[in-house]
Parts: structure tokens; C-alpha cells; sequence
């Protein structure tokens, strides 16, 4: 016969659950993943780290996901829908031809509200732990193309106005401009998310739009 509890060492009682529905706990449990990937990289994620980050069962992860994979599977399908639609609504439909410098400053201050609205998706993005599965490597930069395509087409727009008011003006690549466009903005986004005093998004967008006026002043 088992000994009797001693009321000075209570049984340690497993996290209790409150009831919730399930919509609302599977995204409770997506954020506790996104959470420890963040903190401890892909290496680490499980079934046990993310009920414990959540602060409930096994169970309850498992009465929510089939299994890890299909939980991770959830994770990558919001978090690429939510930073890519994001990402697209800092350029605005319509361009403004006549100042392009001012359209791009005005998109870097959208940027930066938008890291720091949602700065461990970006984290994953622009600065990921080195065991980033290739399947998430693999969506991050189809997706950082199809940004590249947006910003090229922008760039080929702003220089056919151009050459309409100035045929004689330098011919100027939208493919290689938008690559490195892009790649400056992740750098910048980088640095704003791991050491956010060294340039301020005034700062940046400043330059920005000085950088961009020598290369195409507003008519």
C-alpha cells in the first residue's frame, strides 16, 4: 500500500486549461510556437516546449494539432500569410510618379511600423536562427521575389515617366535596382529589430528620400 501524501508536499497538479474555443486555443498555441522558435530556434520546438510556453497540457496541444508537423505546418501558413500581406500594404496602390523619393520615404516609415508591430515574425525573416528548416527557407524567398517583382515593376514605372520627359536620361536596370533596394530594406529592418537606437525610422527615411532625390527629383 502507497504511503499517504503529506500535506507538506503537495502533489504537483498538471497545467489546467480553461476551456476556450478551439480557433482561439489553436492560435494560443501557434504564438507559444512562434515563441520558443524565436527564443530557441527550430532545434528545439516540440510538443513539450510549446505546452509548457502555453502554459497547459500535451493534451491540449494534441486535442487542437494531430501532431508537431501539423502545428509547424499552421505556424508557416499564417505567419507567411500575415508578413507578406502585411509587407504589401506598405506601398500603396497608387504611386506617385512626380516625387518617387517621397514614395519610398513614406514606405520605409510604414515599414518600420509595421517590425515593430510584429516583431518576432520579422525576427524569423530577416534575422533567422541558423536551423531554419529549408521548407521555411524555401517560402521566405519565394516571397522575398515576389516583393522584388512588386518593387521592380514600381522602378520601370517611375522610369518610362522619366524617359518620357527626359529621352536622353541614363538607361537604368528595374531588376537590379529592386535587388538592391530590397536588400537595403532588410538590412535596415535588421538592424531596427536588434539594435533600434542606432538609426531611428526618422532617420532612415530621411536619408532615404535625400538619397532618392539625387536620382529622381520631384517634377
Amino acid at each position: 500500500m502507497s504511503a499517504p501524501t503529506s500535506p507538506s508536499t503537495p502533489r504537483k497538479r498538471r497545467p489546467y486549461a480553461p476551456r476556450v474555443p478551439l480557433p482561439e486555443r489553436r492560435e494560443q498555441l501557434l504564438d507559444a510556437a512562434l515563441a520558443v522558435i524565436v527564443s530557441d530556434g527550430y532545434g528545439r520546438i516540440s510538443v513539450d516546449a510549446v505546452a509548457k510556453r502555453a502554459g497547459v497540457a500535451r493534451a491540449v496541444v494534441y486535442g487542437a494539432y494531430e501532431n508537431l508537423d501539423a502545428l509547424l505546418g499552421a505556424l508557416l501558413d499564417r505567419e507567411q500569410s500575415r508578413a507578406f500581406g502585411h509587407l504589401l500594404k506598405t506601398l500603396p496602390h497608387a504611386v506617385d510618379l512626380g516625387d518617387p523619393a517621397a514614395f519610398a520615404a513614406g514606405t520605409v516609415r510604414r515599414m518600420s511600423a509595421m517590425l515593430r508591430a510584429d516583431p518576432d515574425t520579422w525576427r524569423l525573416i530577416l534575422a533567422p536562427p541558423g536551423d531554419m528548416p529549408a521548407v521555411v527557407r524555401e517560402r521566405v524567398e519565394a516571397d522575398r521575389g515576389r516583393f522584388r517583382l512588386r518593387v521592380a515593376a514600381w522602378i520601370t514605372a517611375v522610369l518610362a515617366d522619366r524617359e518620357h520627359c527626359d529621352p536622353e536620361g541614363t538607361a537604368l536596370d528595374p531588376q537590379l535596382l529592386a535587388h538592391a533596394l530590397v536588400a537595403c530594406a532588410e538590412h535596415f529592418g535588421r538592424v531596427a529589430l536588434t539594435d533600434p537606437d542606432r538609426f531611428g525610422p526618422d532617420h532612415v527615411a530621411d536619408q532615404v528620400h535625400t538619397l532618392l532625390t539625387a536620382l529622381w527629383p520631384a517634377r
